[in-house]
């Protein structure tokens, strides 16, 4: 007699990128020719790959990270950042040839940043490394893919996710110059998006969040989330247009807080929920981040998001 039939070994897999980051807070930006005194360097871990793993990790999902790092200091970082998040780091590669990616961030007293990334081993995530995966891939409930990664391995693990019924979210940032591949749009369910990305591409230079939303469901997604900051998100799919109300916080530092509100997100649809209720629950979250300075260090457990909302 069988036994009963066994669910996803991970409810997300991240496949994406993992970057060291490098922040200094200062007074004001710089402008172009001119220097500022800032705070002492702070190292942390850092990447969108990686902050949406170790995001969906400290809040109790089980995890893992396909990623690769350098052989060097600040590939132990992240290695040991994952870990500490509850994030199984065994398919992540360690490519001695390589430096472990790097960003550069300038935060501002209002708590917005300024990012520049060196890719370093991200750049050299093949979609050999993918296919390599593909039972990863298989056994998890959801892929969750950025685009800090080369786009020709983002087009092959939602192949290989779309191939093995593994639910694809997408959060095509850094926005491209070009217009998304079709066959990721149609994969993406959903497409994860702030402002700045669902106005490039959709194409519509004005226009409304749902209108933007609108747009990206005409071109192939299968459903759309518009994150909105402080203002909450905008979540389109079959069942229509539903508004998330933000979580009014004070901000200290928003670097990350995007990968907070996917990494949650993708949790929740992992477990089942409806697309805008695992907004909601998200929305939470990505608000929670912007209280602490750092991407991961500032990402919340189950039970300190519950005593930030009064639960």
């Amino acid at each position: 007699m069988e036994g009963p039939a066994q669910g996803p070994a991970y409810d997300v897999l991240v496949v994406g990128s993992a970057n060291a980051d490098l922040t200094v807070r200062v007074e004001r930006r710089p402008g172009a020719g001119e220097t500022v005194l800032g705070t002492d360097l702070v190292e942390s871990a850092g990447g969108k790959g990686a902050n949406q793993a170790a995001a969906a990790a400290r809040l109790g999902g089980r995890t893992a990270l396909l990623a690769r790092v350098g052989g060097d200091a600040f590939g132990e970082l992240l290695l040991d950042a994952q870990r500490a998040a509850g994030t199984d780091t065994t398919p992540v590669i360690v490519d001695e040839t390589a430096r472990t990616g790097t960003a550069m961030i300038i935060v501002s007293p209002d708590g917005d940043n300024s990012i520049v990334v060196s890719p370093g081993a991200n750049a050299a995530l093949t979609p050999a490394d993918v296919a390599a995966a593909k039972d990863v891939i298989a056994a998890s409930a959801v892929v969750s893919l950025q685009l800090e990664i080369p786009m020709e391995s983002v087009r092959a693990a939602a192949a290989a996710a779309e191939e093995s019924g593994t639910r694809v979210v997408l959060n095509p940032s850094p926005a491209p110059e070009a217009a998304l591949a079709p066959e990721l749009l149609s994969a993406a369910d959903p497409l994860v998006v702030n402002e700045h990305e669902a106005r490039q591409l959709s194409g519509l230079t004005d226009g409304t969040p749902g209108e933007w939303a609108q747009a990206l469901r005409e071109k192939g997604a299968r459903s759309v989330v518009v994150t909105l900051g402080g203002e909450g998100a905008l979540v389109l799919d079959g069942s229509g247009v539903s508004e998330v109300p933000g979580v009014r916080v004070k901000a200290v530092d928003t670097t990350g807080a995007g990968d907070a509100f996917t990494g949650a997100l993708a949790i929740r649809l992992a477990r089942g929920d409806a697309l805008p209720e695992a907004a909601r629950f998200a929305v939470r979250v990505g608000a929670a981040a912007v209280t602490k300075p750092g991407a991961q260090p500032s990402y919340p457990t189950l039970d300190e998001l519950n005593a930030l909302s009064g639960a």
